[in-house]
């Protein structure tokens, strides 16, 4: 018996809005939508995600936010920034950003579907696995600045240490 995930693997690529949500819920992770734009949760390694999704039919373009429910509060609004500009330099796809209207820290991810305008199940699931990812692998870096009181430099190079060996 096909699992309701398999089922979408076989069908052909499709409007992204619509690939996305079959993602959300073949995975079984909240999710609604409108017109041109979805929403859904997704839960990372150290907080719930709100992903939305919004597809620009007339430029073919999706873009995907990914919101890790972090405020940037106005006096450390110069360190988040600093931290901003050395987190971004090490991406390759998509980029971090405060939203000036109330301090929302955001992974923000624009992706060209091309002249069909349709993503496929593996592009859906890239994309929303890359911005997961992402954002988990920088949240220490966004907490050390927030709350730690360490300096951008030091909060990113005490999130980024990777062990060594097996435990």
């Amino acid at each position: 018996m096909k699992t309701e995930e398999s089922r979408f693997e076989a069908e052909e690529d499709s409007a992204p809005l619509d690939m996305l949500m079959a993602l959300f819920e073949a995975r079984g992770w909240p999710c609604g939508s409108s017109n041109e734009e979805m929403s859904g949760e997704v839960q990372g390694s150290w907080t719930t995600y709100q992903l939305r999704c919004v597809w620009r039919a007339e430029d073919q373009v999706l873009q995907l936010l990914c919101l890790p429910e972090i405020r940037v509060p106005d006096e450390k609004r110069a360190a988040a920034e600093e931290l901003l500009s050395l987190i971004n330099e090490q991406m390759w796809l998509g980029h971090f950003d405060v939203w000036s209207n109330g301090g929302v820290l955001l992974y923000r991810n624009g992706t060209m579907l091309g002249d069909e305008g349709l993503l496929s199940l593996s592009q859906a699931q890239a994309l929303v696995e890359i911005a997961v990812e992402e954002c988990d692998r920088f949240y220490p870096a966004f907490q050390f600045v927030l709350w730690g009181d360490k300096s951008p430099r030091d909060a990113l190079e005490a999130a980024m240490v990777d062990p060594a060996g097996e435990a």
